[in-house]
């Protein structure tokens, strides 16, 4: 997997969400806007689907989760919030509240679990109760 392309990839999608998040639906440029962020999200998918596939079932093994896996990017937030650039420049996300793909859990009675996606580095991060708790999956070249 070429790590640099699946950061590259995955912020993209995330600042065309953020540019999208902006704007009302009445923009002229909305649809526009959100049609390239399906193509972007479709070509994603096809370009790592496998591979990140692979690692959710692992994560799901990890979670004894009877979930099933779906496709990368339904485990992107809807609201990503940028944090300061690093030294190198490299901008990494947050994301707050009840975002991601809900998980079922036997190891989790009674909490909200959740999976989302991240980039920068690219990685699964399990979240409980609105919180980021840890990185289940971190792509690493």
């Amino acid at each position: 997997m070429d790590f640099k392309k699946l950061d590259a990839d995955l912020s993209t999608i995330v600042e065309k969400r953020i540019a999208l998040s902006q704007i009302p639906y009445s923009d002229e440029s909305y649809d526009d806007i959100e049609e390239e962020l399906h193509d972007l999200e479709d070509d994603f998918n096809d370009d790592f689907g496998d591979e990140l596939e692979s690692a959710l079932e692992k994560i799901y093994d990890q979670l004894k989760s009877d979930n099933e896996v779906l496709l990368p990017s339904a485990y992107l937030a809807n609201v990503y919030h940028p944090m300061k650039p690093d030294s190198f420049g490299k901008v990494t996300y947050e994301v707050k509240g009840g975002e991601g793909v809900p998980i079922e859990s036997e190891q989790f009675d009674k909490m909200d679990v959740r999976l989302v996606l991240i980039p920068n580095p690219t990685r699964f991060v399990l979240r409980i109760n609105g919180k980021s708790m840890k990185d289940l999956w971190v792509a690493r070249g």
